[in-house]
Order: C-alpha cells, then structure tokens, then sequence
C-alpha cells in the first residue's frame, strides 16, 4: 500500500503491521510494507560426491554420518558456491527483486560429515559480511537407513523398497520416507518462527537468501511437503546430482516457485508432472487467475468423474417445484 493511498483513521503504523502481518499468516504471502520479510530465495543443495557414493563398502565400516566427501566432491562444493554466489548477486537489482548491492546468506545445514564439508566449500565462496550466519540443523539429516551396513544386505533391502515403494518403505532398524517428511514439516514450522522473530535479520533494503545444505531424499521431501505434493507425484521425482542445488524464488505474486530462476525443461526432467508444472507457472505469475481456474487439472489427481449430470437435474426438479408452488 502506497503512502498516498494510506486510510485518514488514524490507525497506528503497528496496527497496520499487524493487519499486514496477519495476512501473510492466512496466505503465506508477503506484502511490501509487512514487517515480515521473507527470503528472497530458498536454495536447496545436496551435498557433493561423498565415499559412500562412490563405494557402497564404505558404510560397512564407517557410520553414515562420518562419510566424507571424496576430493571430487570437494572441487563439486566449490563449484556450487561460486555458482550460488553469482545466483544472489548477479540476480539482485534491477530485474532481480529491488534487493540490489544489499543481499546476504543464511545456511542452514544437515549434521553428517559430507555435508558440513559441502558447507565449508561452499562458504568459501562468500565475503564474510554477506553471510548472516549458520545452523547445524537435525532435522535436514540423511534418511536413516540402520546402523552398520551390509553392502549385499542393503543391495536386497533397496530392491524390496522399488516393490514396495519409496515414500512408504522402511529400512530395518531405520526410516522411511513419510518419517523424513515428519520431521521435515517440523523444521518448516520453526523456520516460519525464524522468520516471525526477525532471528534472519531481513530488512526491506536486504535481499535474505537461504540456502539449506541437505541430502537427496530430504530435498524432495521438503519440496513435496512445501509445494503440497502427493505420494504419487512424490514417487515420480528423481534424485539430485551431487552439489546440484534447486532454487525456490519469490516471484512477484508472492509465493515460491522453482519456475522463477528454472525453466519447464529442467522440471520435466526433475520427474514433475504436467500439472505440478502449471502449478509452478501459477506461482509464478503476476497476472494470474484463480488457482482452481488455472491448475484445476490436479483435481484429476484425486477424483476420475464428477456428478454434473446429477446436480443438473436437481435444479431442473427444483425449478418444476417452484413452478407449482407459484
């Protein structure tokens, strides 16, 4: 709301806040003058090629929490810093968000090995004043697949999961993927608080970015409980690459969309389906309709045939009787 178009009531600038505040809380969406500021960007990085990757052996004997990075991955964490770095940066300004000189980073990261040695690469990469600061956060870890693991064991285990199926599967003595996404939803709810509480410093001359250093699994899994998406759509997702980073961005509207900075092809080939795509080109937009106008094909995901024929007739038997009452 613009100076000019201010109500003459005499309302308190922290009653207004609050009024915008409160509206961000039904929606989720961020408006200009709220004191909730919400990051720019949401990036989710998968840590680089660690030794379990390259040598499923390697859990025999190590925990998977102390498996490191192989140098590969090393050089993989420093690409994606620089790579990140000049998202933020060379994204701010003028057609970048209005953030522009004034932008920083917060990361957020998994407690294993691999990944706070893809933190530490990835840092690197940052000016120290752009870096708000870090978190070790549990939550993001790995899915837990048991204690010690036995190559052959764990060969057959993984083929009675593709039977079974991903998201409801679980490991002996471990998790299944409905588990993460429990203690997923958890993190999200305290990082809404974060952002309540100001604990992000984000100011209205600031672009915050977040970035959360994380694990395959859990990256889909956190995208599936933001954007809402099924078990079955769920399913159909493929792995992040090693370092490969996904950005969730504020698009003009208000509301995340990995359609800002992606393209439809790189979706498509992540596994999202047609209509997880439209959804992502809603979220998007400025100039949008109603999400059940435009994005009504995900109904089909829940129901194959509607009753109109039905409701018809009740209001044909409706109007008969009116007729007689007349």
């Amino acid at each position: 709301m613009s100076s000019d178009s201010s109500p003459t009531t005499g309302a308190a600038p922290e009653d207004l806040a609050a009024k915008e505040c409160l509206f961000c809380e039904m929606t989720r969406q961020h408006q200009p003058q709220c004191v909730r500021r919400l990051p720019k960007r949401i990036i989710l990085v998968r840590h680089g090629e660690s030794q379990g990757n390259l040598d499923m052996s390697a859990y025999t004997t190590t925990p998977d929490y102390r498996i490191p990075l192989t140098p590969l991955g090393v050089d993989q964490a420093r690409a994606a810093g620089r790579a990140i770095l000049d998202v933020v940066s060379s994204c701010s300004g003028a057609g970048g968000g209005g953030g522009g000189a004034n932008w920083k980073v917060y990361f957020y990261v998994s407690p294993y090995e691999r990944t706070r040695a893809t933190l530490r690469e990835i840092g690197a990469a940052f000016p120290r004043h752009r870096v708000i600061g870090a978190r070790e956060e549990c939550r993001v870890r790995e899915q837990d697949f048991g204690n010690f693991q036995v190559e052959e064991r764990m060969r057959a285990i993984k083929e009675t999961r593709e039977l079974f199926g991903r998201f409801f599967f679980r490991f002996p003595e471990g998790e299944s993927a409905a588990d993460v996404f429990d203690r997923v939803a958890s993190f999200l709810e305290s990082l809404w608080r974060d952002i309540d509480m100001g604990r992000l410093e984000q100011d209205a001359s600031c672009e915050t970015n977040l970035v959360i250093v994380s694990h395959g699994l859990t990256s889909r899994v956190f995208l599936m409980k933001w954007f809402k998406w099924t078990v079955d759509q769920f399913e159909h997702l493929n792995n992040f690459d090693n370092c490969e980073f996904r950005i969730m961005q504020l698009g003009p509207a208000g509301e995340y969309s990995l359609l800002v900075h992606h393209t439809k092809e790189e979706l498509q080939r992540w596994g999202l389906s047609p209509e997880m795509i439209a959804d992502q080109q809603w979220r998007a937009s400025a100039n949008r309709g109603s999400w059940a106008d435009e994005c009504s094909s995900f109904l089909s995901t829940f129901f194959d045939h509607w009753n109109d024929d039905e409701e018809d007739n009740d209001g044909n038997e409706n109007g008969n009787t009116n007729k007689l009452l007349e």
